[in-house]
């Protein structure tokens, strides 16, 4: 899928002596990219998107045309072989290589140094408890959050402060579009064709990528608290955002009262009897996590009272959905929780501080979420 320009064959600058990895010490007189190549005398943006769009590679964006040229750029700065097989993706189950993700990251706008973070964010994702068969080719409007821990934040400027879901300018809307291309072009996500999705979300497009302020928060970071110090990445399948305002509370079991509450709303998949089980995950800003923290200082704590607080009498529910979550045991004491189990809420620190507001992320059901460590490449360490 990567455009051949009418241009000499790559090698090496005379100026800087590059060892490229997919080429071998010869240049390029060995050849390792076997994506079907398009001639083309022209590098217009525009032309190309419109090729693409035709093609069926395009998300309706701009594109940057993914030279020879620059994927072998790409390519290099991270030093890995090109025929790598990372992970299948489905539905499609194709084998996502090294050279595909470097691709589909050019026509993104995505840096190469983001490579290590893209490899790790699908790693997670091909896990099979993330069950991404299903994440893709459902009804729901669902997409899987990137959640990023460790120095990489600042290294590839991944937002986690304020607008940290939206309106920070970063090249973090391009990584995260770079692993919806993947998803939708290596592993076959066509909306109509192979995802049921009733109406889509606009993280479909851009993704959704952010950080955790670890700085700021009163708690070990997210991938610490699962095993993983430093640079990672956390995956989850989320249905979107839900803003949580809150500006009359003063008192920390407000605060979180109000929080599960809001979470609680009965059409949201951890309700569904077609799912037996849900995760729930929720961006608290740091004026509040520290506020939770001095009262509440064991974080066990604060998901148990999330968690009381997630639920509605059972009686809230139709007859049927009562009846259905009765047969599967999720009726405690006459309530039904949004998750399972207290531990089952996923309490992350970021966002600006302006206090007033936190965030939900309502989970798909099935997908149960993964943290990997990001890997510098060979020789890279």
């Amino acid at each position: 899928m990567n455009i051949r320009r009418s241009i000499p064959p790559y090698k090496p600058s005379p100026e800087k002596s590059i060892e490229l990895r997919d080429c071998g010490d010869a240049a390029c007189d060995i050849e390792w990219l076997s994506s079907l190549q398009h001639e083309t005398d022209t590098d217009d943006v525009m032309k190309f998107t419109q090729f693409a769009l035709d093609q069926g590679w395009g998300d309706g964006l701009p594109l940057i045309p993914p030279t020879e040229l620059r994927v072998r750029e790409f390519l290099n700065a991270n030093n890995r072989f090109a025929d790598e097989i990372i992970c299948h993706l489905p539905p499609s189950n194709s084998a996502c290589t090294v050279e595909k993700i470097a691709i589909n990251a050019v026509m993104a706008g995505a840096p190469a140094e983001s490579l290590p973070l893209i490899i790790a964010s699908l790693e997670g994702m091909a896990d099979p408890n993330f069950e991404l068969f299903g994440l893709n080719a459902t009804t729901a409007p669902v997409v899987p959050l990137t959640l990023v821990n460790g120095p990489i934040r600042n290294e590839l400027n991944i937002p986690y402060k304020h607008g940290c879901l939206g309106g920070h300018a970063s090249m973090s809307v391009a990584i995260g579009r770079a692993i919806r291309l993947i998803i939708r072009n290596v592993g076959g996500q066509l909306a109509g064709v192979t995802s049921e999705t009733t109406f889509g979300t606009p993280g479909r497009v851009g993704g959704i990528m952010f950080g955790e302020w670890e700085e700021e928060s009163p708690w070990a970071p997210f991938a610490e608290r699962r095993g993983i110090e430093g640079n990672a990445v956390s995956v989850y399948g989320t249905m979107g955002t839900q803003n949580i305002l809150d500006t009359t509370s003063n008192r920390p079991f407000d605060f979180l009262e109000m929080m599960g509450k809001s979470l609680a709303y009965i059409g949201c998949n951890g309700f569904s009897p077609a799912m037996p089980y849900a995760e729930m995950m929720i961006a608290i800003n740091p004026v509040h996590a520290k506020i939770l923290h001095k009262a509440i200082p064991k974080f066990e704590d604060i998901q148990e009272i999330l968690w009381r607080h997630a639920s509605q009498d059972a009686t809230y529910l139709t007859e049927k959905h009562r009846e259905q979550l009765e047969a599967q045991n999720r009726v405690i004491n006459g309530k039904v929780f949004v998750t399972v189990e207290p531990k089952d809420f996923l309490v992350i620190c970021c966002g600006g501080t302006g206090g007033l507001h936190s965030t939900g992320f309502h989970s798909f059901g099935s997908c149960i979420t993964q943290t990997r460590k990001i890997l510098p490449g060979p020789n890279q360490a």
